[in-house]
């Protein structure tokens, strides 16, 4: 789960970082204004994605996903991009959950099979 939402958030750093010219340009946000929403969600997500080692870091991708999203009502144009990686995010949680069940599943078998049961040589 941690390299998917990892990889998401590295995503949406990106885009949300080349969301302040469009905030400028098209919706005629201030520049001090952008870069400060825009910039500090984008600061934001990078910083996230190098934390998803810990629990509470999830948490804080899904505030940021609310975020983004809330900030399709000063651009109407980025509302799409906050809806489509939300359920990015939320795909990259589920999925890892069940990927990461998965590779327990292997090695709890894996580790039944490399340790001898008692009586076998």
């Amino acid at each position: 789960m941690r390299r998917m939402c990892a990889t998401v958030l590295v995503l949406e750093f990106v885009v949300i970082g080349l969301a302040v010219p469009v905030a400028i340009q098209i919706a005629g946000i201030p520049p001090a204004v952008a870069g400060g929403v825009w910039g500090g969600l984008a600061a934001l997500a990078l910083v996230l994605s190098a934390l998803q080692r810990f629990r509470w870091a999830y948490f804080g991708g899904w505030a940021l996903q609310a975020a983004f999203v809330a900030t399709g009502f000063l651009v109407p144009g980025l509302a799409f991009l906050g809806v489509l990686f939300l359920v990015l995010w939320a795909a990259g949680v589920l999925l890892g959950r069940r990927t990461d069940a998965r590779d327990a599943a292997e090695a709890r078998a894996e580790a039944r099979q490399e340790r001898p049961e008692a009586g076998q040589v």
